[in-house]
């Protein structure tokens, strides 16, 4: 299998970038489901440079499912159970009772998505050799 882990990890920086701009914009919801797709794609090219094929969307199972000797701490896997909440809800008006998802996105909401894709894709880009 030929590696493409600088290919997932630069959209994953790339999908951080938006994050951030949707964060500014005030665009909160789209600021989470940015800030979730960087860390998966970040944890994509960990498995990417481990040589082991990954499907799925749950970056907290990646990081859980990962080899002894490269997963991270528990805090941070309890981190990435927060974006993974971040993957449907932002998306899709018949997730919630009533409303759209931007009625249920704070600044806050954005600030620790944001926060929190960051410090994985630093885990993961510190693991790739």
């Amino acid at each position: 299998m030929v590696s493409r882990a600088s290919d997932w990890l630069r959209q994953a920086v790339r999908d951080l970038e938006y994050a951030r701009k949707s964060l500014e914009l005030g665009y909160y919801e789209w600021a989470c489901f940015a800030a979730q797709q960087a860390a998966e794609k970040a944890v994509k090219a960990l498995y990417q440079s481990l040589g082991i094929e990954v499907w799925g969307h749950s970056i907290s199972r990646m990081l859980e499912n990962l080899p002894l000797e490269v997963r991270p701490p528990k805090i941070l896997i309890d981190k990435a159970k927060e974006l993974d909440k971040h993957y449907i809800p932002t998306r899709y008006p018949n997730f919630h009772v009533e409303g759209a998802p931007l009625d249920y996105y704070t600044r806050m909401d954005a600030e620790r998505a944001v926060r929190y894709a960051e410090e994985i894709i630093e885990f993961c880009r510190s693991k790739i050799v």
